[in-house]
């Protein structure tokens, strides 16, 4: 009988990286690795997934390894582990535990990376006193993860919790990936955000502003600027938390939680939760009685963390 302990070894699966790393029952990394990924089509970003459990199982397990967690972008059937997009314009049904199952003869769990962050919070952060609750990631896009009476939503397709394209503005000009005009991605995440003060600097050519090496304009950039009264920064953040703060309030009406708890790069600083703040409705969110609040777990962890908890409750979540 072995002495190590036991851990899930787990996969956290994003649009440049990937994380792979040994998680115990109590949610402590025993140890993390870091892969490049490729999600240009489901079946590169399976072969990245493969890279790294292979490479990391072949240099060694510290603990006791029980079961595969994974974590991913996209659509996934969280009981068969089936991968069924990466996004509606990348549909390559994969199953997870078929294609993955030879490597390590382990069992296999699989849920997006949204869900995956909300499973963490579950059991390891803010929600875990809680029945009724809302995790809510402000990152690239935008996503939530819905937990009622103590089971998190998946939705009949398992694409509950697509919450960044809620129109938020009917008369917005921004048209979204979907198609609609006036979703709360393309105005409030961090893509929507560089994309939209990029879209004014011809008109203000006195702004400060750039572009860094990537094509970005990032919210420090934007944050900075903003208290400097650069009325780029001051239109596009103003536009930005006004449109976060209506989406939560929307689900609020629709999901009554007792606690809202928001994550994703966006909360870094404090800034961005401070300003969404002054347009919260108090008649909106006085049924929200343990508070909003902005998650106190790791955001570069909180997948990787949800995948190995998903699979030590073996998807029962």
């Amino acid at each position: 009988m072995s002495n190590k302990v036991k851990t899930v070894l787990s996969v956290d699966l994003g649009g440049t990286k990937l994380l792979i790393g040994e998680v115990t029952k109590d949610g402590e990394i025993l140890n993390k690795k870091k892969f490049f990924s490729d999600v240009t089509s489901q079946e590169r970003a399976l072969n990245s997934i493969k890279e790294a459990i292979v490479t990391y199982w072949n240099n060694g397990c510290i603990g006791e390894v029980i079961a595969i967690g994974i974590s991913a972008v996209g659509r996934i059937n969280i009981q068969d582990a089936t991968w069924y997009e990466i996004n509606p314009k990348i549909s390559e049904p994969i199953n997870l535990r078929t294609e993955l199952k030879d490597i390590t003869k382990l069992p296999i769990f699989a849920a997006n990376d949204v869900n995956c962050a909300t499973i963490a919070e579950k059991i390891l952060g803010d929600g875990k006193n809680v029945d009724d609750f809302i995790y809510i990631n402000f990152g690239t896009g935008i996503a939530a993860g819905i937990v009622q009476g103590k089971k998190l939503l998946f939705g009949s397709t398992y694409n509950s919790g697509e919450v960044g394209h809620m129109v938020v503005d009917y008369d917005s000009p921004t048209q979204c990936i979907c198609g609609r005009y006036g979703c709360v991605e393309p105005l409030a995440s961090g893509l929507g955000i560089s994309e939209r003060a990029k879209e004014l600097i011809d008109k203000y050519p006195s702004t400060n502003l750039k572009e860094d090496q990537n094509g970005r304009i990032g919210l420090p950039e934007l944050i900075k600027a903003y208290e400097d009264n650069d009325p780029i920064a001051q239109t596009v953040l103003n536009r930005a938390t006004q449109a976060a703060a209506c989406l939560i309030m929307n689900l609020v009406y629709t999901t009554d939680p007792k606690k809202v708890i928001l994550g994703g790069g966006m909360l870094n600083g404090g800034w961005f939760i401070k300003h969404i703040k002054e347009y919260l409705n108090d008649e909106a969110m006085r049924f929200v009685t343990d508070g909003l609040e902005v998650t106190n777990l790791n955001p570069n962890e909180i997948a990787l963390k949800g995948a190995a908890m998903l699979a030590l409750k073996e998807g029962k979540v």
